[in-house]
């Protein structure tokens, strides 16, 4: 199938009058040097340079129909009114009049700023929106090799508005930065423990240059799952989530409990002597326990015999469950054979390494702030586990006995298929990036 030139206004611009024209050098000349070769950023600006090479346009409106498009917004607009979208329009003087509508694929984000933030849309909304005061041509990833001309009026966003894309624009898959983002070191180590979350919603693993999902969806998620409003309150989660001892005390102390069992019979734990165990360790502290103070010795008064059993009856049903879960992450390739997940800190230093790009999405941190909190995030995870696969399940049963309850719906299936992506794709961190 042959295509014929771009749509008028599609491609690259003419060049101003005051650009001279190419000359053809004289015969004695020596030959010009070849272009480097451009490296792009991810697997979708490599599409739209080849694309646009064969000028091969519907093929380039295939690639930008199943990509995020972002765009600068008005922060002040966006804090007043979130339901509200006030784009900033950019100037280019190859466009006549000069205004332009500059939009950009993941791979060619700006560094944030806390005076430039970003949404993003489908190709499609920019025709739905329009509107004949906006400006009249929308210029994808300016400057750029892959960079091309769209014109926004009808009918000519016809030619690109149709096209669509292949399914959800956050749905899993394995992004990388080849420019841009680590892909080794200390902060790529830690930018790999939040991959459940980040791969999950199809965003870039290794950027620490974070936009997510816009401004305005990055604050909407901080406020709704986490009450975070303020640059205060974000510190506080961040530093709640690095805590080593921030986990639930009751999850760590019946995991603790059978690897204390496991470190001293050699291995593999019976589920009714860890049932057992738990009853006699928790009814040996219904006396009381002895602890140092600054005041010296002292014996802390014990609980009452019916609130001991109930606790008893409570953790063991814990046990229960987490025997439970670990059968169905046999099932499903989260653990290898007799293996048994020793702790559930990965729940909170995943989230924590995610928590440190949701600040600087929200513009609540700094990005030297959030590097930082990203690089603790990994040394912590590195103390409590020795391989991605053991991170992996130790968050996958935090999440799950957070918010599952027994019913392997959504809140564990979505985490199958990321893991499942995480383990097999090529590119993906935890196949790439050392876990120690």
């Amino acid at each position: 199938m042959s295509f014929g030139p771009p749509p008028a206004g599609f491609g690259p611009a003419t060049p101003p009058p005051s650009v001279p024209p190419a000359t053809t050098p004289p015969p004695s000349a020596p030959p010009a040097p070849a272009a480097p070769a451009w490296t792009a950023p991810t697997a979708i600006e490599q599409d739209l340079f080849e694309a646009k090479s064969r000028e091969d346009w519907a093929a380039y409106f295939d690639i930008l129909a199943d990509c995020r498009l972002y765009f600068e917004i008005r922060r002040d607009g966006a804090d007043a009114e979130p339901s509200k979208t006030i784009p900033v329009f950019g100037h280019d003087p190859r466009v006549a009049g000069g205004r332009i509508w500059a939009v950009y694929t993941e791979g060619m984000l700006p560094v944030p700023d806390p005076h430039r933030v970003l949404d993003w849309q489908s190709l499609g909304w920019f025709a739905r929106v329009w509107e004949p005061s906006d400006p009249a041509m929308i210029v994808v990833n300016p400057g750029s090799p892959c960079e091309a001309f769209l014109p926004s009026a009808p009918p000519h966003s016809a030619a690109w508005s149709q096209h669509k894309a292949k399914g959800p624009l956050n749905r899993t898959r394995v992004s990388t930065l080849r420019l841009g983002g680590p892909l080794e070191g200390p902060v790529a180590q830690g930018l790999a423990c939040g991959a459940l979350l980040i791969v999950w919603h199809g965003l870039p693993w290794n950027a620490m240059a974070y936009h997510g999902n816009g401004y305005k969806a990055e604050r909407a998620l901080l406020r709704e799952w986490w009450g975070v409003t303020s640059r205060e309150e974000w510190q506080v989660q961040q530093s709640a989530l690095l805590d080593p001892d921030g986990g639930n005390p009751v999850w760590e102390f019946a995991l603790g409990l059978r690897r204390t069992i496991a470190r001293d019979f050699g291995g593999h734990v019976d589920t009714a002597y860890w049932r057992d165990a738990v009853a006699r360790v928790l009814r040996g502290r219904a006396g009381g326990e002895t602890v140092i103070t600054p005041d010296g010795v002292t014996t802390t008064p014990g609980a009452p015999e019916a609130e001991i059993e109930a606790r008893i009856k409570g953790v063991q049903h814990l046990v229960g469950r987490i025997t439970r879960y670990e059968a169905r992450f046999r099932a499903d390739g989260i653990l290898d054979g007799n293996r048994f997940v020793s702790s559930v800190d990965a729940w909170n230093f995943g989230r924590a390494s995610a928590m440190a790009r949701w600040g600087l999405g929200s513009r609540y941190c700094s990005l030297k702030e959030a590097e930082s909190a990203v690089v603790e995030a990994g040394r912590a995870s590195a103390r409590s586990y020795k391989s991605w696969q053991d991170f992996a399940a130790g968050y996958i049963l935090g999440r799950c006995l957070h918010f599952d309850d027994e019913e392997f719906g959504e809140w564990y299936t979505d985490m199958v298929d990321v893991h499942q992506v995480l383990m097999s794709e090529p590119d993906s961190p935890w196949l790439t990036v050392p876990f120690k």
